[in-house]
């Protein structure tokens, strides 16, 4: 079972450019896109995150189960779902703006324990920006690793919710020693500082750095790189493909038993390759598509 913990929301997506575009509801959120994901490429997956009980959250639960996501780790609240407004660049890439206060996702609270059989625990996005949440979910991570659970980040930047950058890289800093795979775009490492080696040196086993159409890039700690290129395709938004890839890279490491501290290390070049690749076809197909639209399995076979 693979545990993907963190925020769940309702992308505001316009359907055409111009600041009063009609704007299309889409599930959505990082660690949510991830799990549906996982679940869409057959991995046994749950969700860990507190859910509003209007309208978008019961959308956002359906989506969960029609991706055969376990929710019984989702907690609910009266309160309203975060939304998050989307614009789209000519290249296709997204920004947002959010609307946060008050919303059910920020009470999230630190279970008493995960499920049974939990091989790994993905945590990344707003849930570990907006209190008081953020502080469980960093307690969660922290208990995982403690625990020896194999646990993946990808902080996703959203700087506009960052009041304090420098406490907030001060806190991803101290977050490393709990991480055992570390995803993040070249955009997001920039903005972070420090290098795939820095971060290695604190305590992941392996960084994976990905470059839009460019490809993606794995560092290992004893010493390995890897990379390939990027699919091509004609991308329509880049929304949920870093998702994608964070979902592509658990599955690929759980079909390989390699959800251990020495499992990236020990998939060397050729294994890593192929690894990144699948995980370069599956954000290729959500790339191609409109919102975060991940690929199923049966998808990633046939291309």
């Amino acid at each position: 079972m693979i545990v993907v913990a963190g925020e769940a929301l309702i992308d505001l997506v316009p359907g055409e450019s111009g600041a009063l575009a009609a704007l299309a509801p889409r599930r959505g959120g990082g660690p949510y896109n991830t799990a549906v994901a996982l679940g869409r490429l057959g991995s046994p997956t749950a969700f860990c995150s507190r859910i509003s009980t209007d309208a978008f959250g019961e959308a956002l639960a359906e989506g969960l189960r029609e991706a055969d996501v376990d929710v019984s780790s989702v907690q609910r609240g009266a309160e309203p779902t975060t939304l998050a407004v989307a614009s789209i660049a000519a290249d296709g890439s997204a920004g947002y703006s959010f609307y946060v206060e008050g919303t059910a996702d920020r009470l999230f609270s630190a279970p008493d324990r995960l499920p049974d059989g939990t091989r790994a625990v993905s945590f990344g996005t707003c849930s570990l920006v907006l209190e008081p949440g953020a502080s469980a979910y960093e307690e969660l991570m922290r208990s995982a690793s403690a625990r020896g659970v194999f646990t993946t980040l990808d902080p996703n930047i959203r700087a506009g919710l960052i009041p304090d950058p420098d406490a907030y890289r001060a806190r991803f800093k101290s977050w490393l020693p709990s991480v055992t795979l570390l995803k993040l775009s070249e955009e997001d490492a920039r903005w972070l500082g420090g290098t795939p080696r820095e971060w290695l040196a604190s305590g992941p086993s392996a960084v994976v750095i990905t470059r839009g159409g460019d490809g993606l890039t794995a560092f290992t700690r004893d010493g390995g790189e890897y990379s390939v290129p990027g699919e091509p395709v004609d991308v329509v938004d880049t929304i949920g493909a870093g998702d994608t890839v964070n979902a592509a890279l658990l599955h690929g490491l759980a079909a390989r038993d390699a959800l251990s501290a020495a499992g990236p290390a020990d998939l060397g070049a050729a294994g890593w390759a192929e690894l990144l690749r699948f995980a370069a076809r599956a954000a290729a197909i959500t790339c191609s598509r409109p919102g975060a639209d991940p690929p199923y399995a049966h998808e990633l076979a046939a291309s």
